[in-house]
């Protein structure tokens, strides 16, 4: 957040302010999604875009690997399993909503922020 307070390119920026609807792949209802952040810039070009902006760590980015289905799934792949579907269901909800409004949806992990 302070890079963007210090980017002279960001024109304004707001955190968990726009809700995005999603149905959910578990319950199947609609619930609220509300993305990290929503920032309105100046690109190279000098155009000024927005940008969605989820950021994750990259674990959660990633599909679990199926199961092998010999031995009964721990509660921790169940919750992967789970994660990674709602998740899925959330940014596929993210990039049409910005598709409509020609938005672009950005994930954001630990690599793009340089901390692994």
């Amino acid at each position: 957040m302070i890079e963007f307070d210090k980017n002279p390119n960001i024109i304004e920026w707001g955190s968990e302010e726009i809700i995005v609807p999603y149905r959910s792949p578990i319950d199947g209802k609609m619930h609220r999604y509300f993305p990290d952040f929503v920032v309105k810039m100046i690109d190279k070009t000098g155009k000024i875009t927005i940008k969605m902006i989820e950021v994750k760590p990259a674990a959660q980015t990633i599909a679990p690997a199926p199961h092998d289905g010999k031995r009964r799934p721990s509660a921790k792949y169940l919750t992967e399993v789970a994660r990674y579907g709602i998740n899925s269901a959330k940014w596929k909800a993210a990039r049409e909503f910005c598709a409509d409004r020609n938005w672009e949806f950005v994930i954001i992990t630990e690599k793009e922020l340089g901390i692994k």
